[in-house]
């Protein structure tokens, strides 16, 4: 823009977000990735259900539409939020995103874990994901990845995710 232009670019109708999340394995937790329960001989530590694909899911949705963070909307000191279904607070991102106009057009995931494997389950994780958004499966990608034994992730003492999504002005 010229020097002294004040004039305010209008949001483009397609717009990128990017979520990230990572939780601490621990024993006695039910591990859901995506929706999807995994067997493993730990589960991952949070306030809610502490299922990292949707919470990097709804953070990258929040962010292409400019309306903040996951911890914003479902605060871990909220006692409604306590062990509660992610799928739940995903759908509520959806909700706000759809009451300010925007549908969501694709999203790519990606799980990072030592352990368990995942190669046998991402078409079961891409099938829910691609449900609860309402997507259709082209418009899903899901991949598995290891930190080849390195961190935390790479110890099997936390798994990672990351989304990058795609959304348009309905």
């Amino acid at each position: 823009m010229p020097e002294g232009n004040n004039t305010v670019r209008k949001c483009p109708s397609m717009r990128v977000g990017m979520g990230y999340d990572i939780h601490r394995m621990v024993p006695g937790r039910r591990l859901l990735l995506g929706g999807v329960a995994i067997e493993a001989p730990a589960g991952l530590e949070g306030h809610s259900d502490a299922d990292v694909v949707f919470h990097a899911t709804a953070d990258a949705l929040l962010g292409a539409a400019a309306l903040g963070d996951i911890g914003e909307h479902f605060p871990d000191t909220d006692p409604e939020w306590k062990g509660a279904d992610s799928a739940l607070m995903l759908r509520k991102v959806l909700e706000l995103i759809a009451e300010h106009g925007y549908v969501v057009q694709n999203i790519d995931i990606n799980i990072i874990a030592q352990q368990p494997r995942l190669g046998s389950k991402k078409t079961l994780i891409k099938e829910n994901i691609a449900r609860v958004l309402g997507l259709d499966l082209a418009g899903v990608g899901v991949k598995a990845k290891t930190k080849e034994q390195l961190g935390p992730v790479g110890a099997g003492e936390a798994i990672e995710a990351t989304a990058v999504v795609l959304i348009a002005l309905a």
